[in-house]
């Protein structure tokens, strides 16, 4: 399929996808609005029920938009509105990605996920041998959790005069770790939430509250803002993020602080040993954009379950 030569404002989330897939484009801010982008989190299936059970646990940070279907198939998701096409591939259509051993990052700024799971199901080895059947046995057990990303209510602040400082200087929003713990859930214990920062002057945070409140299924209103809560969510340095980009405050502008799905990536960084097998997430900024609309959002407020028959 050719993609046309349009602004990123302009482009349906399949072409963007497919964008992703030809590693044309890297940082997905501003692409594709009014759809709902996603963090990704692929586990061992072995593990899939302790982080099942801990985004649902923690639904601010890890807001759920989707699942695999079928565990080892990369075509499927579930619910079925949030990837419509059949030719979506988990493993291709981020734009960058990031792959961890025993909770520590072994790779990142992967342009696909083709060499490490190169043969999943339903897709088997045309000539089976032990060896790439055992790889397949392997391979068959990955899970994909599709998690609400910020970047969704991006477009409608901009429609209302308050677009974010990266997309104006083209770099990736600030993301911090912070000292608030998040609930634990199996083997996911003593991990930390991420946040990412948009800095707003603050007689505008009441209507940048105002805007991003409906979007509970990517995150929802700030959960805190000013200089006061650089202490109080315990980030060390405002001008060193942890992820993304350091972002220049103008006068009267103070740090505005969301949620962020970075989040699971510090929850199997802390689980480290705990984890058995590879996972595979998505690189800091660089998102799947699915198929959910904006006017899909007032049904996830019922969760996965209000979508069981699609």
């Amino acid at each position: 399929m050719t993609i046309p030569n349009h602004p990123p404002s302009t482009l349906t989330s399949q072409q963007t996808r497919l964008l992703a897939r030809q590693n044309t484009i890297t940082n997905t801010a501003g692409y594709s609005p009014g759809t709902l982008q996603a963090n990704l989190l692929i586990l061992p299936q072995k593990h899939s029920t302790d982080f099942h059970n801990l985004c649902l646990r923690n639904p601010v940070s890890c807001p759920l938009l989707g699942i695999s279907s079928t565990p080892g198939n990369p075509h499927r998701i579930t619910p079925s509105p949030c990837i419509r096409t059949r030719d979506f591939d988990l493993r291709t259509d981020c734009p960058r990605y990031r792959v961890y051993k025993h909770g520590k990052c072994i790779a990142d700024n992967k342009p696909d996920l083709l060499d490490v799971w190169p043969h999943p199901h339903p897709h088997p080895h045309p000539h089976p041998h032990p060896h790439h059947q055992q790889e397949e046995k392997e391979e068959e057990k990955y899970t994909a959790f599709l998690i609400g990303c910020s970047f969704s209510f991006e477009s409608a602040l901009h429609n209302s005069n308050l677009t974010p400082r990266h997309h104006l200087t083209s770099t990736i929003v600030a993301m911090y770790s912070t000292s608030i713990p998040l609930l634990p859930a199996g083997i996911f214990t003593n991990a930390h939430c991420i946040v990412s920062m948009r800095p707003y002057r603050e007689e505008d945070i009441d209507r940048v509250r105002e805007i991003t409140r409906p979007y509970l299924a990517t995150h929802g209103e700030p959960v805190d803002w000013g200089w006061d809560a650089v202490e109080r969510l315990g980030i060390r340095d405002i001008e060193k993020p942890d992820f993304g980009h350091s972002q220049v405050f103008g006068v009267g502008e103070v740090p505005v602080f969301w949620a962020c799905g970075v989040t699971p990536q510090m929850a199997i960084e802390a689980a480290g040993e705990k984890i058995d097998g590879l996972v595979f997430a998505h690189e800091p900024g660089h998102m799947l954009v699915t198929d959910w609309g904006v006017e899909d959002l007032e049904r996830l407020k019922g969760g996965l379950g209000a979508f069981h028959q699609e």
